[in-house]
């Protein structure tokens, strides 16, 4: 049986202020491959043998590889987009990240989802920057893998 999840939630550009502490969420699970590791390995010349190194990974800390990090924070727009939809705006750009946590390990095999708030809205002249708290959830950890504050800047 597949698991029933919730589309976006769609805001209106003008409603964005009155939205502070609306929470979205969750999304369906993705998984995480060691194909998708390395390749971030790869990408990101971090060939540490915690993530790429399956046979060291079994007698190490965790017994199995586990993702970076900053792959899972990659992740964060994926999950946005699964989250949270703004009508009446001309574009949304990415401007960067307020805090940004790893409280677990992230082991491959295992599965990502995530919820978000709003934590922030400030609106200005032709445009409004809000700030969404995301936290990613593993089903292999008990506590979040990710929580981060994302700041996306909204044109009218």
């Amino acid at each position: 049986m597949s698991e029933l999840v919730p589309g976006p939630v769609t805001l209106g550009y003008d409603d964005l202020p009155h939205r502070v502490g609306e929470r979205m969420g969750p999304t369906a699970w993705s998984p995480v491959t060691q194909r998708q590791v390395v390749g971030f390995a790869d990408l990101t010349h971090d060939h540490q043998w915690i993530h790429v190194d399956e046979l060291r990974a079994k007698d190490g800390p965790f017994g199995t590889t586990i993702a970076h990090g900053y792959l899972t924070l990659s992740l964060v727009p994926f999950f946005l987009r699964q989250l949270l939809e703004v009508s009446g705006i001309s574009m949304a750009v990415n401007y960067g990240l307020e805090k940004v946590r790893f409280p677990a390990p992230v082991p491959v095999g295992a599965r990502l989802r995530a919820d978000a708030e709003i934590v922030d809205v400030r609106p200005g002249p032709g445009s409004t920057q809000m700030t969404v708290r995301v936290s990613v959830a593993c089903d292999a950890a008990e506590k979040p893998v990710c929580v981060a504050d994302a700041v996306i800047h909204f044109v009218a």
